[in-house]
């Protein structure tokens, strides 16, 4: 099938480093395609270049005639524009339908009337939305749709965009988002574009066997280049012709290495943690909270004990971050009481980066100001040192928080709220603006950190990967527990966000403190497993398998004369059976812990 639209050998340098090299986009006619990479990597940029809002250094760019394109940035221009309706009509072009755009309005919450000047970012992405999606374009190029969107709004545009037979390119974070739309994945990487005729959800095994690849090919390169140094220095008396070839290739050699641009390294994550809490950290009794008459929260009781990781969704509005202010004790309840638990010591990631001041300089931003060093769990770290943790380059020291984007102001907040040391974590949107990778790395230090965590979040595969229980709203300040994710939920009360329950849910109210519903004492005939406990109970196994196997090989290895032959070897492999020994013990203590839980469940 001829594409619609082709681009090849796509060329840019910004600051005299190559953004895109040689990089490639073809989309047929009804084609499902995202398109990922790394923060930075460019994708936005090449994006612009499909819809020909930047011009590149090179390219070749063919575009069928009569094809329409509609294009979806991130931050919107609403200038001109009276009316949120105005502007969408403006999108329209000749024989499209208007009735459309009033469709679309009506469907995203908006009248048509809000002033596009005080639209909030999520009242921005609606408008902005209805714009590209109203004329039906043959194809539509989509970066970060859901950014401001609540779970409803999500779930609405994921079936609108399936209903469309319009082709698609689509930027995105959300994981579930892009799983459920994509049928082809194109990987921006170092310049160059991977195509795979796969969609998301098969695309992390396939990037991860390349990187292997990968690295296996720049070890043999390496192996070669120190095969042939060795020549230099002990071969050169062969004959002269023969030899200045072989220089020739060796220069070569290093000259492929020294231009080969590796994969950019892994954020480094790792949480700051205090003295543990007491084992109750938090009991809601009975809070009550109003605005103007509408209840925000309403009767509501909550046991949250040590080690809970707790989501809190529900539409925009609805009041969670008021919930999470009166469960951390930042707000009082209008009735009721909260009781916090001994020994807490909190740390707060905010939801808008409001607590950046966007003329501070990036290392005054993490050391406070006036210092060179980061107090990171009680320890000083050098300021460079810690910036390169979260992918930071050194000339960025000096580099104002308002010149950073999304994804790196993002960055910059997760450096600072894990330098405290905490043993409460409360997360409002965590995941906006981080790429796929460090959501990874995020979700990896949720699952090892021995605090309690708060989360309100819309990225419902983050959920599922990190809650042991979610919090929804019903509406009229009613909020009701259910075990597990976010999936679990909608397993439990058959439907998502913005529903009413039909299920008996995990009751999260109750009229005596004796009945209060505990993520840690959940009853059993509505408790199960969480995602990270299945998975666990799965993986446990193998990685006391291993760790046994590397224990027996230690204990052969020292039980010989490892240590008359090399003594520092004998001493490094002594260190490291005591750490296997004791990674054993814990690995048994949590694999029995689960089983235990599992047949109670079961029982």
């Amino acid at each position: 099938m001829a594409p619609l639209l082709h681009l090849r050998d796509v060329a840019l340098t910004f600051g005299g480093q190559p953004l895109l090299e040689g990089a490639e986009i073809a989309v047929s006619a009804g084609e499902r395609v995202c398109l990922v990479g790394r923060n930075g990597s460019g994708k936005s940029t090449l994006l612009k270049i499909v819809a020909g809002l930047v011009e590149p250094d090179s390219a070749e760019r063919f575009v069928q005639p009569g094809a329409t394109i509609r294009y979806l940035p991130q931050e919107p221009d609403f200038s001109g524009y009276k009316t949120s309706l105005a502007y969408v009509e403006a999108g329209l072009g000749p024989g499209d339908d208007a009735y459309r755009a009033q469709y679309l309005i009506e469907e995203l919450g908006l009248t048509g009337e809000e002033d596009p000047a005080s639209m909030s970012g999520g009242e921005s992405r609606r408008a902005a939305l209805a714009r590209v999606l109203a004329p039906e374009p043959d194809i539509l190029l989509l970066d970060e749709p859901t950014n401001h969107l609540d779970l409803p709004v999500i779930e609405w545009l994921e079936q609108e965009l399936k209903s469309l037979r319009s082709a698609m390119v689509l930027i995105s974070h959300d994981r579930r988002f892009l799983s459920s739309l994509s049928r082809a994945t194109i990987w921006l990487d170092r310049g160059v574009t991977r195509r795979v005729e796969r969609g998301f959800g098969e695309f992390e095994a396939w990037r991860d066997e390349v990187l292997a690849q990968e690295e296996l090919d720049r070890h043999k390169l390496d192996r070669k280049i120190a095969r042939e140094e060795d020549w230099l220095r002990y071969g050169v008396s062969a004959r002269r012709t023969r030899n200045q070839r072989r220089l020739g290739e060796l220069h070569g050699l290093r000259e492929q290495r020294r231009t080969a641009r590796q994969a950019v390294g892994s954020v480094r994550l790792e949480a700051s943690e205090a003295q543990a809490s007491g084992k109750l950290v938090i009991e809601a009794v009975d809070i009550a909270k109003a605005y103007d008459g509408r209840p925000v929260v309403k009767d509501f009781s909550l046991r949250v004990a040590r080690g809970d990781c707790i989501g809190i969704v529900g539409p925009n509005g609805a009041g969670k971050t008021t919930l999470i202010n009166l469960l951390t004790g930042a707000l009082k309840p209008d009735s009721g009481k909260v009781k916090l638990g001994a020994t807490l010591e909190m740390v707060t990631l905010d939801q808008r980066r409001e607590s950046l001041d966007p003329a501070t300089p990036l290392g005054d931003a993490l050391t406070g100001g006036g210092s060179d060093q980061v107090m990171v769990g009680g320890t000083p770290r050098h300021v460079i040192s810690y910036m390169k943790d979260f992918l930071f380059q050194p000339i960025q020291r000096g580099t104002a928080v308002g010149a950073l984007s999304g994804g790196e102001r993002g960055r910059l907040m997760l450096a600072r709220a894990l330098a405290k040391p905490s043993n409460l974590l409360v997360l409002d949107e965590p995941t906006n603006d981080l790429d796929i990778e460090t959501l990874d790395l995020l979700q990896e230090l949720l699952a090892d950190y021995s605090g309690t965590v708060l989360l309100v979040s819309h990225d419902r595969d983050f959920l599922d990967r990190v809650v042991s229980s979610t919090l929804i709203s019903d509406g009229d300040g009613v909020w009701t527990e259910f075990a597990g994710g976010y999936s679990d939920m909608l397993a439990q009360r058959g439907r998502g966000v913005g529903a009413k329950a039909r299920a008996v849910p995990v009751k999260a109210a109750a009229a005596e403190p004796q009945k209060l519903s505990s993520t840690a004492g959940v009853a059993n005939t509505r408790r199960k497993l969480s995602f990270n406990e299945q998975h666990a109970l799965k993986t446990l196994p193998q990685q006391l398998e291993k760790l046994q196997a590397e224990a027996g090989k230690l204990n052969a290895a020292l039980a010989g004369d490892l240590y008359t032959r090399d003594p520092r070897l004998f001493a490094k492999a002594t260190a490291r059976l005591d750490e296997v020994t004791r990674e054993i013990a814990q690995t048994e203590e949590r694999w029995l812990a689960l089983e235990m839980l599992r047949e109670e469940i079961e029982a």
